[in-house]
């Protein structure tokens, strides 16, 4: 089938830009025709019809303007902005090859049987996740160390590298904090987390500190919502510090439940943090956009989609769903419902509202359904980082939005270099696309979360000034080069 003549295809692009730009060519088409009303006024009339009027009109107009300003600036609230961000890189001593898990698995029969470790190698081989993902030291050891000693090592390891990596990227000081965030979902131990940093940095008295948990996956960017929320209500120059994690120490499943087993296959070691303000003056690199979060706990099935709970023998675990991707997907397309309104382009935001007319005729008139258009959210994103928790999740949003493989590349890759790191994958994915050198000013960026609850969460952020040197020294340092790789052909029947 032929390209449709270049007429048509002139024409297509003339109404979408129309559409996209409707109130700045009505504005245009209103000044043209003010202008043209006026032009036979010569300016020595305007100027004495001004000087006519009297000056309790002149200050009425000029307070209400002032009000309407004031009162529109007040409704919109402060932009937000990552001032700058950095990740935990593993060294290659926590690595662990799939022959690695197969070698401890066969030494320790007590523990797991080898029906489970056929099932667990079947899962490894399809599952994105490539033969460089790190665990921390306690799943180097056999039996595994779940003890809270190990979780604690852990978790300073990881926190602490994420956190010196931002502020060595930067001029904020530990002491310029004044709200500190942190997320992980499953350990938290006593003090917290929040208190571990300000221990280690000698965060001032008065900081703010939040500690969330249990939220998974999505923790990440339901911090950035939270932080989001406190600074466009501070004062001018607060900075938030949001460190996202999550400890797997303690968590490591010695059980034979295989939807258990998952989390020992899919979840790897890392971390991250940011650095938030309200305030572009601290060299800025992104100005944070929309923020939308979706809860479908009130489905019994989306609530026990992840869940922690003991199986028949005691262990205790995450249980995850089967029904993960398909949930995921659900999570997604209500999420959807309220974040693209609110990005999409106005031509975009047409073509829906004409296919859900026609929908909805076809309905009425008892000729079957038809299929609704499906907006193209690359008019609204130049990047796509979605949470890299699985390959049947990132497939499940791919096919779902009608993405390329080129849209997905940083999802896949960071799976498969790093594994399922959690809250703090998208910010690995971000580092991706900055030492890919893809990164451009102005871009936009669509970061997509999905979490226990079950709950997804849509962030948007606009790129102020690209990485530059820094993008070179960041997670992917030591392997950019060797990315993107070829990713094995999987039979979908096994």
């Amino acid at each position: 089938m032929g390209s449709p003549p270049r007429a048509n295809v002139v024409l297509k692009t003339v109404a979408r830009l129309a559409v996209n730009n409707f109130f700045a060519v009505v504005a245009v088409a209103v000044a043209a025709a003010v202008v043209r009303q006026a032009w036979p006024v010569r300016p020595e009339e305007i100027l004495d019809r001004m000087r006519a009027l009297p000056p309790v009109h002149v200050l009425t107009a000029v307070i209400l303007a002032a009000g309407v300003v004031k009162l529109r600036r007040m409704r919109r609230g402060r932009d937000v902005y990552l001032v700058e961000y950095g990740c935990f890189r593993p060294k290659a001593c926590y690595r662990t090859p799939f022959a690695t898990c197969l070698e401890h698995a066969h030494l320790m029969p007590y523990l797991v049987d080898e029906e489970s470790v056929a099932f667990a190698m079947r899962l490894l081989e399809r599952s994105g996740l490539g033969e460089e993902t790190c665990v921390p030291d306690a799943y180097h050891y056999m039996p595994p160390d779940r003890s809270l000693r190990a979780s604690r090592d852990e978790a300073e390891l990881v926190i602490f590298a994420a956190v010196d990596d931002v502020f060595a990227k930067t001029a904020v000081k530990p002491a310029d904090i004044d709200v500190l965030v942190v997320n992980c979902s499953i350990f938290t131990p006593v003090p917290v987390f929040a208190d571990m940093v300000v221990n280690r940095y000698g965060l001032r008295a008065d900081v703010r500190t939040v500690n969330l948990s249990g939220m998974g996956c999505s923790a990440g960017l339901v911090s950035v919502g939270l932080a989001r929320n406190l600074l466009q209500t501070a004062p001018p120059g607060t900075r938030v510090l949001v460190v996202s994690t999550e400890i797997l120490s303690s968590q490591y499943y010695v059980g034979t439940e295989r939807a258990m087993l998952l989390p020992n296959c899919l979840f790897r070691m890392g971390a991250a943090a940011m650095i938030l303000s309200n305030s572009p003056d601290m060299g800025a690199r992104f100005r944070l956009g929309r923020v939308v979060r979706t809860v479908t706990a009130a489905r019994d099935a989306d609530y026990r989609c992840v869940f922690q709970e003991e199986d028949d023998k005691g262990n205790t675990g995450i249980r995850l769903s089967k029904d993960l991707a398909t949930t995921a997907g659900y999570a997604l397309k209500n999420n959807i419902a309220a974040f693209g309104p609110l990005v999409l382009p106005a031509w975009e935001q047409l073509l829906v509202a004409a296919s859900m007319l026609r929908r909805k005729l076809l309905l009425l008139s008892g000729h079957g359904k038809a299929r609704l258009y499906r907006p193209d959210f690359r008019t609204a994103f130049e990047h796509i980082c979605i949470h890299a928790g699985g390959r049947g999740v990132i497939d499940e949003v791919q096919q779902g939005l009608g993405l390329s493989d080129d849209d997905v590349e940083a999802s896949r890759m960071t799976l498969h270099r790093f594994g399922n790191t959690s809250s703090s994958s998208v910010l690995y994915e971000l580092a991706y696309l900055e030492a890919k050198g893809r990164m451009g000013k102005g871009d936009r960026v669509w970061m997509i979360s999905f979490g226990a609850g079950f709950d997804c969460n849509s962030v948007a952020w606009e790129c102020l000034q690209p990485a530059g040197g820094h993008g070179a020294d960041g997670p992917w340092a030591d392997c950019v080069g060797r990315y993107p790789v070829q990713l094995p052909e999987i039979d979908k029947d096994m």
